[in-house]
C-alpha cells in the first residue's frame, strides 16, 4: 500500500511543526510513532501495520475494536490514539460517550477524534470534551500523518504542563495561607525582648508541618510565649496546629494562664481532632512584665533553654503535665522560674533533638542539642544567626533533611545599659 493512501490527517487544520514527548515523560520523539487506532469496522481503515511519511518517519499502527480490546494495547510507548466517534459507549444517549471513557481511561496520552466531515459540530464537541484534534475520515491523507500525530502529542504535553504549573500555583497558594497560620506575626508592641524564630517542616512535606509557635503581649506588659507539636505530619495535623495556636492567643488574650489556659486548650483539642490517638505537646511561658521572672508549664514537651552569661541551659521540667489529649482529668503545675537582667530563651520541638548525630542510631537529644547551643553561643551567634545556625547543624549532623518537623523560638532580653548603648 502507497505510504499516501489510509493516513489519517484533517485537510481543513494545518497543523504546526513541534517536537513532542512521549505519554510518560514528555521527552522528544525522534525516531518511529506507535499509533493506536479504535474503531470498530471489521475491514478496517487501517489494513497495514506500518507507513512511511514523505520524511521517511515510520508510523507502527496497533488496531483495537473496542476500549476492553485497547486497554490491553495502551502501553507506554503509544504516543497518540485515534478513536472512532462512532465506536458505541457506555450511554447510548451520549454520542461521545466512548471518548469520555477513552479518557478517563487514558488521561496521559494525546488522543485524535475521527469522524465523517458530515459531523463537524461533533468532532469540535470532542475538541471542547477533551480530544486533542479531530480528523475527517474521508479527508484522510497519509502525507501529513506524523504531523497530525507529534502535534496531538505536543498539545497534550502543553496541556498537562499547564495543567501542573495551575495545580502549583494554587498548592503554593494554599501552603502560603497555612504558612501564615503557622507562622505567626509576634504580638510583641511596647515590649524590649527581641524576637526570632525558624520553621523547617520535614523531608517531603512541603510547608505542611504539625508544630506551631506563637507569642503575644498582654496589656499587664506580660510576655506570652508556648511552642506546640501535634503529633503526625499530614495536613490534618497541621490545621489542628493552627487551631490550637489561634485558640492560645485568644485565651491568652482574654487572661487565662497556666492550668487554666491548658485544660481549655485540651477541650479543643479533643473537639477538634479526627481520632482520640492525637495528641499534641506543649510548652508555655509568661515572662514578668519588668522581664526578670518567668512562669513555666510543660505539657509534654521539651523543657526550653535559658542562656545566662552566655552559657545556656536546660530549664526545670520536673513535675511537668502530660501532654494534651492524654488524660481527661490532667493538670499542669505552673513553675515560677528566675531570669535576671539578660538572658535568652530558647524554646523548639522535638524534631530538632531526635535527628541523628551521625554515629549510626545515636540521637542529637537535648544534652547533644545544650553543647552544640553553647558552642555557637561561644562563637558570639545571637539571634537569627544562633536559630539558623543551629537548625542548619542539626541537619548537617543528621546527614540530611530532618525527618521531623522542626520549630525554634528565641526571646531575648538584653541589660538596658547594653541596649543604650
Amino acid at each position: 500500500m502507497p505510504a499516501s493512501q489510509h493516513a489519517p490527517v484533517p485537510h481543513q487544520r494545518a497543523a504546526p511543526e513541534a517536537r513532542t514527548g512521549s505519554a510518560q515523560t514528555g521527552s522528544a520523539v525522534d525516531g518511529p510513532l506507535n499509533l493506536l487506532v479504535i474503531e470498530d469496522d471489521p475491514a478496517g481503515t487501517f489494513t497495514v501495520h506500518e507507513l512511511l511519511d514523505e520524511a521517511g518517519t515510520r508510523v507502527r499502527i496497533r488496531t483495537a475494536r473496542n476500549l476492553t480490546e485497547a486497554e490491553r494495547l495502551l502501553t507506554d510507548d503509544i504516543h497518540c490514539i485515534l478513536l472512532d466517534l462512532a465506536l458505541p459507549g457506555r450511554d447510548p444517549d451520549d454520542e461521545l460517550a466512548a471518548l469520555r471513557h477513552l479518557l478517563r481511561l487514558a488521561p496521559r496520552h494525546a488522543v485524535l477524534a475521527l469522524t465523517p466531515s458530515t459531523h463537524a459540530e461533533r468532532a469540535a464537541e470532542a475538541v471542547r470534551v477533551g480530544a486533542q484534534d479531530y480528523l475527517f475520515r474521508d479527508e484522510l491523507d497519509g502525507r501529513l500523518l506524523s504531523r497530525a500525530i507529534r502535534y496531538a502529542v505536543e498539545r497534550k504535553r502543553a496541556d498537562t504542563a499547564q495543567y501542573k504549573l495551575a495545580e502549583s500555583r494554587l498548592r503554593a497558594q494554599e501552603n502560603a495561607r497555612l504558612e501564615r497560620g503557622l507562622l505567626p506575626t509576634p504580638l510583641l508592641e511596647g515590649s524590649d525582648l527581641r524576637f526570632a524564630a525558624r520553621y523547617r517542616p520535614g523531608r517531603s512535606r512541603a510547608l505542611l508541618g504539625g508544630d506551631f509557635y506563637d507569642t503575644v503581649r498582654t496589656p499587664d506588659g506580660t510576655v506570652h510565649a508556648m511552642i506546640g507539636d501535634v503529633c503526625g505530619h499530614g495536613p490534618d495535623e497541621a490545621a489542628l496546629g493552627v487551631e490550637l495556636r489561634i485558640a492560645w492567643r485568644a485565651l491568652t488574650l482574654a487572661g487565662l494562664c497556666g492550668d487554666e489556659l491548658l485544660s481549655t486548650l485540651q477541650q479543643v483539642l479533643e473537639h477538634e481532632r479526627d481520632s482520640e490517638e492525637i495528641f499534641a505537646t506543649l510548652c508555655t511561658v509568661d515572662i514578668a512584665p519588668d522581664g526578670r521572672r518567668a512562669g513555666l508549664c510543660l505539657a509534654g514537651h521539651p523543657s526550653p533553654l535559658i542562656a545566662l552569661n552566655g552559657r545556656a541551659q536546660l530549664l526545670p521540667y520536673e513535675n511537668s503535665g502530660p501532654a494534651l489529649g492524654l488524660l481527661p482529668r490532667a493538670r499542669w503545675p505552673r513553675r515560677q522560674v528566675e531570669l535576671g537582667r539578660e538572658w535568652g530563651l530558647l524554646m523548639y520541638t522535638d524534631g530538632l533533638i531526635e535527628g541523628r548525630t551521625g554515629e549510626g542510631s545515636q540521637r542529637l537529644g537535648q544534652d547533644g542539642m545544650l553543647d552544640m547551643i553553647n558552642g555557637q553561643l561561644a562563637s558570639g551567634l545571637r539571634g537569627e544567626a544562633l536559630l539558623e545556625a543551629a537548625v542548619t547543624r542539626a541537619r548537617e549532623l543528621n546527614g540530611g533533611e530532618l525527618t521531623d518537623d522542626v520549630a525554634v523560638v528565641l526571646l531575648e532580653r538584653k541589660r538596658p545599659e547594653s541596649r543604650a548603648a
